[in-house]
């Protein structure tokens, strides 16, 4: 059974940074498509960044590219959200998914994962 932890979750300033991991079990990441998405209350979940699975290409909704950066340690099984000069419009609760039969692209869709962590708090205040 597939299981996604998020973890690295916090209150930090604007413009400091934060690390946000998802460690998977059950399953190895290296062939999964795996995405970040956030959602704030009375909003719907959106999409911020995802990597394909085997070539780890990357892709990112425009109001992160250049400040966050998503990575990925195979032999970990984790997947890493790095994110800097954060603004209090970062501020939700982060997710991560992933699937495994997305084949190698990106995909900005929530409901195309199968597999969703149970979210980690990340506030910016100004």
């Amino acid at each position: 059974q597939v299981q996604l932890v998020e973890s690295g979750g916090g209150l930090v300033q604007a413009g400091g940074s934060l690390r946000l991991s998802c460690a998977a079990s059950g399953r190895t990441i290296s062939t999964a498509t795996m995405g970040w998405f956030r959602q704030v209350p009375g909003k719907e979940r959106e999409f911020v960044g995802a990597i394909s699975g085997s070539v780890g290409r990357t892709y990112y909704d425009g109001s992160v590219k250049g400040r966050f950066t998503i990575s990925r340690d195979n032999a970990k099984n984790t997947m890493y959200l790095q994110m800097n000069n954060l603004k209090p419009e970062d501020t939700a609760v982060y997710y991560c998914a992933a699937d495994w039969s997305l084949g190698g692209v990106v995909v900005t869709s929530a409901p195309n994962y199968n597999y969703w962590g149970q979210g980690t708090q990340v506030t910016v205040s100004s």
